[in-house]
């Protein structure tokens, strides 16, 4: 929608900072925070229960055998959908006894859209779901964190692990995988901007509600205005020396940030 015109945000954030490349294509952008991959389950529901009992180093199991139903977006449409299918891949290569994950896992009917998988994932239609960390605590469903070598999370296995797998786009663009990393950039720079910019990439909003905060963040690439990094570096180091993080979101920032 920014592209063709339809919207122009002083703000734009993104679920994926490849998404930067094109066709928005910043000077510069933050990557302010991270997330992870879960496998989130109702345990009210015979599948959920199995995965339950399978837990973090078996969850693949049920699914394999079929015995669970699970749901996923849209991998040509959403950064969440692409990333399930690296996990698969990945999560095929770091268990001695699995391999196709996804060719043994994936069918076409499990593909919904975000709000659709979880409704369907709330009202026990299906017994699980494919979802970010963030979502699972912010719903408070019950979920199964995975290896690190596996949910997109940790920069330590960015290069030896994600980095091995890819998507390609039906605009031919091909996405190759990485740490889950969430960007944000100013489009039209003002003080206002700026201010609602540093809160919304360094406020305490993001431990709240299941997204991972790491030393590195936040971390620019590009040409990074001077008042931009003044700001938010000066609201890092205020959150360090206080031990967590220090403001609340402003509730103007949805009428300035497209996320995307």
């Amino acid at each position: 929608m920014i592209d063709e015109g339809k919207r122009d945000p002083d703000i734009v954030s993104v679920a994926d900072v490849a998404l930067f490349a094109e066709p928005l294509s910043p000077s510069w952008y933050s990557v302010f925070t991270s997330n992870s991959v879960v496998v989130a389950y109702n345990p009210d529901t015979d599948g959920g229960e199995r995965l339950a009992d399978a837990g973090a180093e078996r969850w693949y199991e049920p699914l394999v055998e079929g015995n669970v139903t699970i749901g996923r977006t849209d991998p040509d449409r959403d950064p969440l959908g692409y990333r399930a299918l690296f996990v698969l891949e990945l999560a095929s290569r770091y268990y001695d006894d699995a391999s196709s994950l996804g060719e043994q896992i994936l069918q076409q009917d499990q593909i919904y859209p975000e709000t659709s998988l979880i409704s369907q994932f709330e009202s026990g239609s299906i017994d699980a779901a494919i979802a970010y960390r963030n979502m699972a605590v912010e719903r408070e469903y019950e979920y199964i964190e995975l290896p690190d070598q596996i949910n997109l999370s940790n920069p330590q296995y960015a290069e030896e692990w994600y980095s091995r797998t890819s998507y390609t786009l039906p605009s031919g663009q091909e996405i190759q995988g990485g740490l889950i990393s969430y960007g944000s950039t100013i489009r039209h720079m003002s003080d206002a901007a700026v201010s609602v910019f540093d809160v919304h990439t360094t406020g305490n909003y993001l431990e709240a509600h299941g997204f991972l905060l790491r030393d590195q963040f936040p971390a620019y690439t590009g040409d990074v205005p001077q008042g931009v990094r003044q700001a938010t570096d000066q609201s890092s180091a205020t959150r360090s020396r206080l031990g967590g993080p220090h403001r609340e979101l402003s509730s103007t920032v949805s009428d300035i940030t497209v996320l995307i």
